[in-house]
Protein backbone atom coordinates (compact mmCIF):
# COMPACT_ATOMS: atom_id res chain seq x y z
CA UNK A 1 0.00 0.00 0.00
CA UNK A 2 1.35 3.42 -0.92
CA UNK A 3 1.54 5.51 2.24
CA UNK A 4 2.61 8.59 0.37
CA UNK A 5 -0.16 11.22 0.16
CA UNK A 6 -0.91 12.09 -3.48
CA UNK A 7 0.51 15.48 -4.37
CA UNK A 8 -2.93 16.95 -5.14
CA UNK A 9 -4.40 15.92 -1.78
CA UNK A 10 -1.32 17.23 0.01
CA UNK A 11 -1.65 20.60 -1.74
CA UNK A 12 -5.37 20.82 -0.88
CA UNK A 13 -4.59 20.10 2.78
CA UNK A 14 -1.96 22.83 2.91
CA UNK A 15 -4.27 25.38 1.30
CA UNK A 16 -7.09 24.48 3.70
CA UNK A 17 -4.79 24.93 6.70
CA UNK A 18 -3.66 28.32 5.43
CA UNK A 19 -7.29 29.33 4.97
CA UNK A 20 -8.18 28.39 8.54
CA UNK A 21 -5.26 30.38 9.92
CA UNK A 22 -6.16 33.41 7.83
CA UNK A 23 -9.78 33.26 8.93
CA UNK A 24 -8.71 33.03 12.56
CA UNK A 25 -6.71 36.24 12.25
CA UNK A 26 -9.25 38.10 10.13
CA UNK A 27 -12.53 39.86 10.72
CA UNK A 28 -15.90 38.05 11.07
CA UNK A 29 -17.32 36.67 7.85
CA UNK A 30 -20.08 39.30 7.75
CA UNK A 31 -17.42 42.03 7.75
CA UNK A 32 -15.20 40.43 5.11
CA UNK A 33 -16.63 42.48 2.24
CA UNK A 34 -15.49 46.07 1.92
CA UNK A 35 -17.81 48.71 3.38
CA UNK A 36 -19.58 50.76 0.73
CA UNK A 37 -18.74 54.46 0.47
CA UNK A 38 -20.69 57.25 -1.17
CA UNK A 39 -18.84 59.82 -3.27
CA UNK A 40 -16.62 62.43 -1.64
CA UNK A 41 -18.82 65.05 -3.33
CA UNK A 42 -21.93 63.84 -1.46
CA UNK A 43 -23.92 66.38 0.56
CA UNK A 44 -25.25 65.87 4.09
CA UNK A 45 -28.60 66.63 5.71
CA UNK A 46 -29.14 66.15 9.44
CA UNK A 47 -32.43 66.15 11.36
CA UNK A 48 -32.40 66.12 15.17
CA UNK A 49 -35.92 67.65 15.30
CA UNK A 50 -34.73 70.37 17.68
CA UNK A 51 -34.25 73.27 15.27
CA UNK A 52 -35.83 71.60 12.21
CA UNK A 53 -39.17 69.84 12.16
CA UNK A 54 -40.83 68.00 9.29
CA UNK A 55 -41.87 71.03 7.25
CA UNK A 56 -41.66 70.10 3.57
CA UNK A 57 -41.78 66.37 4.30
CA UNK A 58 -44.49 64.14 2.82
CA UNK A 59 -46.51 61.98 5.20
CA UNK A 60 -47.54 59.12 2.93
CA UNK A 61 -49.37 57.21 5.65
CA UNK A 62 -49.43 57.42 9.43
CA UNK A 63 -49.71 60.06 12.13
CA UNK A 64 -46.30 61.70 12.44
CA UNK A 65 -45.46 64.58 14.78
CA UNK A 66 -42.50 66.09 16.60
CA UNK A 67 -42.89 65.64 20.37
CA UNK A 68 -41.01 66.32 23.57
CA UNK A 69 -39.47 63.15 24.99
CA UNK A 70 -37.26 62.66 28.03
CA UNK A 71 -34.09 60.72 27.32
CA UNK A 72 -33.95 61.65 23.64
CA UNK A 73 -30.53 60.99 22.07
CA UNK A 74 -30.18 64.67 21.11
CA UNK A 75 -31.96 67.43 22.99
CA UNK A 76 -35.57 66.87 24.01
CA UNK A 77 -37.53 66.53 20.76
CA UNK A 78 -38.11 63.47 18.58
CA UNK A 79 -40.33 62.43 15.68
CA UNK A 80 -43.07 59.98 16.72
CA UNK A 81 -45.42 57.83 14.64
CA UNK A 82 -48.66 56.99 16.51
CA UNK A 83 -51.10 55.54 13.95
CA UNK A 84 -51.98 51.93 14.78
CA UNK A 85 -54.38 50.80 12.04
CA UNK A 86 -52.36 51.07 8.81
CA UNK A 87 -50.47 48.31 7.04
CA UNK A 88 -47.38 50.54 6.79
CA UNK A 89 -46.61 54.10 7.92
CA UNK A 90 -44.21 56.13 5.79
CA UNK A 91 -42.88 59.68 5.83
CA UNK A 92 -40.22 61.01 3.44
CA UNK A 93 -37.98 64.09 3.41
CA UNK A 94 -38.02 66.37 0.33
CA UNK A 95 -34.66 65.66 -1.35
CA UNK A 96 -34.11 62.85 -3.86
CA UNK A 97 -30.85 60.90 -3.72
CA UNK A 98 -29.20 58.19 -5.81
CA UNK A 99 -26.33 56.82 -3.67
CA UNK A 100 -26.93 57.32 0.05
CA UNK A 101 -25.53 56.65 3.51
CA UNK A 102 -28.39 57.00 6.01
CA UNK A 103 -28.35 56.61 9.78
CA UNK A 104 -31.17 57.03 12.29
CA UNK A 105 -31.98 56.18 15.88
CA UNK A 106 -35.32 54.65 16.80
CA UNK A 107 -37.11 53.59 19.98
CA UNK A 108 -39.95 51.05 19.68
CA UNK A 109 -42.47 52.25 22.25
CA UNK A 110 -45.35 49.82 21.87
CA UNK A 111 -47.10 47.39 19.56
CA UNK A 112 -48.71 43.97 19.88
CA UNK A 113 -48.66 42.99 16.21
CA UNK A 114 -45.47 44.87 15.36
CA UNK A 115 -42.96 47.14 17.10
CA UNK A 116 -40.66 48.26 14.33
CA UNK A 117 -38.64 51.10 12.90
CA UNK A 118 -37.02 51.41 9.52
CA UNK A 119 -35.28 53.57 6.92
CA UNK A 120 -37.00 54.15 3.59
CA UNK A 121 -34.72 55.01 0.66
CA UNK A 122 -35.06 55.52 -3.10
CA UNK A 123 -38.75 56.33 -2.60
CA UNK A 124 -40.38 57.31 -5.89
CA UNK A 125 -44.05 57.12 -6.91
CA UNK A 126 -44.86 54.91 -3.94
CA UNK A 127 -42.09 52.41 -4.68
CA UNK A 128 -39.14 52.11 -2.32
CA UNK A 129 -36.63 50.04 -0.39
CA UNK A 130 -36.86 49.73 3.39
CA UNK A 131 -34.51 48.20 5.94
CA UNK A 132 -36.18 47.56 9.28
CA UNK A 133 -35.79 46.05 12.74
CA UNK A 134 -38.63 44.75 14.91
CA UNK A 135 -38.65 44.42 18.69
CA UNK A 136 -41.06 41.47 18.42
CA UNK A 137 -38.97 39.44 15.96
CA UNK A 138 -35.39 38.15 15.89
CA UNK A 139 -34.67 39.31 12.34
CA UNK A 140 -33.29 42.34 10.51
CA UNK A 141 -34.66 42.67 6.99
CA UNK A 142 -34.36 44.49 3.69
CA UNK A 143 -37.49 44.76 1.53
CA UNK A 144 -38.60 46.45 -1.62
CA UNK A 145 -42.15 47.80 -1.96
CA UNK A 146 -43.95 47.95 -5.30
CA UNK A 147 -47.71 47.49 -4.81
CA UNK A 148 -46.81 44.99 -2.12
CA UNK A 149 -43.81 44.23 0.06
CA UNK A 150 -41.20 41.66 -0.97
CA UNK A 151 -38.20 40.47 1.06
CA UNK A 152 -34.73 40.80 -0.44
CA UNK A 153 -32.55 39.77 2.51
CA UNK A 154 -32.86 38.78 6.16
CA UNK A 155 -30.49 38.14 9.06
CA UNK A 156 -31.11 36.60 12.46
CA UNK A 157 -30.50 39.08 15.29
CA UNK A 158 -31.31 39.66 18.93
CA UNK A 159 -34.59 41.64 18.90
CA UNK A 160 -34.03 45.34 19.70
CA UNK A 161 -35.49 45.95 23.15
CA UNK A 162 -38.74 47.88 23.60
CA UNK A 163 -38.32 51.25 25.25
CA UNK A 164 -34.65 51.58 24.31
CA UNK A 165 -32.88 53.52 21.57
CA UNK A 166 -31.27 51.60 18.72
CA UNK A 167 -29.38 52.61 15.57
CA UNK A 168 -30.06 51.54 11.99
CA UNK A 169 -27.79 52.43 9.08
CA UNK A 170 -28.07 51.69 5.38
CA UNK A 171 -25.64 52.46 2.55
CA UNK A 172 -26.76 52.09 -1.08
CA UNK A 173 -24.25 52.62 -3.88
CA UNK A 174 -25.37 51.65 -7.36
CA UNK A 175 -27.10 48.29 -7.15
CA UNK A 176 -25.46 47.26 -3.87
CA UNK A 177 -27.01 47.71 -0.42
CA UNK A 178 -25.47 47.18 3.03
CA UNK A 179 -27.29 47.57 6.35
CA UNK A 180 -26.34 47.72 10.04
CA UNK A 181 -28.21 47.33 13.33
CA UNK A 182 -26.59 48.79 16.44
CA UNK A 183 -23.21 49.01 14.75
CA UNK A 184 -23.10 45.47 13.31
CA UNK A 185 -23.39 44.92 9.58
CA UNK A 186 -25.82 42.10 8.87
CA UNK A 187 -26.95 42.63 5.27
CA UNK A 188 -25.07 42.99 1.99
CA UNK A 189 -27.07 42.44 -1.20
CA UNK A 190 -27.48 43.60 -4.78
CA UNK A 191 -30.75 44.79 -6.30
CA UNK A 192 -31.37 46.77 -9.48
CA UNK A 193 -35.03 47.78 -9.12
CA UNK A 194 -34.79 51.38 -7.92
CA UNK A 195 -32.08 53.89 -8.85
CA UNK A 196 -32.96 57.08 -6.92
CA UNK A 197 -35.58 58.65 -4.71
CA UNK A 198 -36.38 60.26 -1.39
CA UNK A 199 -35.30 59.10 2.07
CA UNK A 200 -37.61 58.67 5.03
CA UNK A 201 -38.82 56.63 7.98
CA UNK A 202 -41.12 53.65 8.34
CA UNK A 203 -43.20 51.64 10.79
CA UNK A 204 -45.68 48.81 10.39
CA UNK A 205 -49.17 48.07 11.70
CA UNK A 206 -49.65 49.11 15.35
CA UNK A 207 -46.05 50.16 15.99
CA UNK A 208 -45.74 53.34 18.03
CA UNK A 209 -42.14 54.38 17.44
CA UNK A 210 -39.91 57.40 18.13
CA UNK A 211 -37.12 58.51 15.79
CA UNK A 212 -34.18 60.87 16.22
CA UNK A 213 -30.82 61.87 14.71
CA UNK A 214 -31.63 61.14 11.07
CA UNK A 215 -28.51 61.76 8.97
CA UNK A 216 -28.56 61.56 5.18
CA UNK A 217 -25.36 61.75 3.15
CA UNK A 218 -25.76 61.24 -0.55
CA UNK A 219 -25.53 62.26 -4.18
CA UNK A 220 -28.58 63.99 -5.61
CA UNK A 221 -30.86 61.86 -7.77
CA UNK A 222 -33.65 62.54 -10.23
Amino acid sequence: MNVMMPRRRWLESVLAAVGVLAAGRGRPAQAAAMELKVSDTATTEAFDFETRGIEGWTSVTGRWAVEEMAGAPSGTRVLVQRATNNEFNVIVAPTSYADVDVTMKFKPISGREDASGGIVFRFNDGKYYVVRANALENNFRLYYYDRGRREIASAKVKPPALGQWHTVRVVAVGDRIQAWLDGVRYLDRRDTRFKAGRVGLWTKADSVTAFDDLSIRGTKGA
